[in-house]
């Protein structure tokens, strides 16, 4: 009975300390919550996509972390993503008015659905489509970012 109440203390601190281990090992998450203004069109979703790097950024429907559509309830939505981890992503919207979660682009690749990107860059045809790095934003606590719909180039 001696012996076991000498180690009782070290296990105990060994038990502690693999505890202690985990709680700083685990990685932390954010929440974002992204806010889109200016929806013209009162029909359809908004779809959201959040990429954490340049692969497939804008345009790819499989290559975001995250993902998720709101229905359409006036000219401003709101949608909270919980569980990010903590690093740089960019976020890409669209108004998906036929339900097909892609944006359709007529003959020359122009948008015919409302469109929009963090940091809310011009998109032209000058410019084309934006890159994660200028789309991109760093997620460090909870954050809230706002959108702003675009429904024409150079808009």
């Amino acid at each position: 009975m001696v012996k076991a109440s000498k180690f009782s203390p070290f296990l105990l601190l060994t038990l502690a300390s693999i505890s202690l281990a985990r709680i700083v090992n685990a990685e932390s998450t954010a929440r974002l919550t992204i806010v889109v203004n200016g929806i013209s069109h009162q029909k359809g979703q908004i779809c959201f996509r959040i990429f954490s790097n340049e692969r497939g950024f804008p345009l790819s429907d499989t290559s975001e972390v995250q993902s998720g559509c709101t229905q359409v309830k006036g000219n401003s939505v709101t949608k909270q993503f919980s569980g990010l981890k903590l690093g740089t992503y960019a976020v890409a919207v669209l108004d998906d008015q036929n339900g097909d979660y892609k944006l359709d682009r007529d003959f020359f690749g122009i948008p015919q659905e409302g469109f929009g990107i963090s940091n809310n860059p011009i998109v032209s045809a000058k410019t084309g489509v934006p890159k994660f790095k200028n789309a991109s934003f760093l997620l460090k606590e909870d954050t809230t970012i706002s959108i702003l719909m675009k429904y024409s180039l150079a808009q």
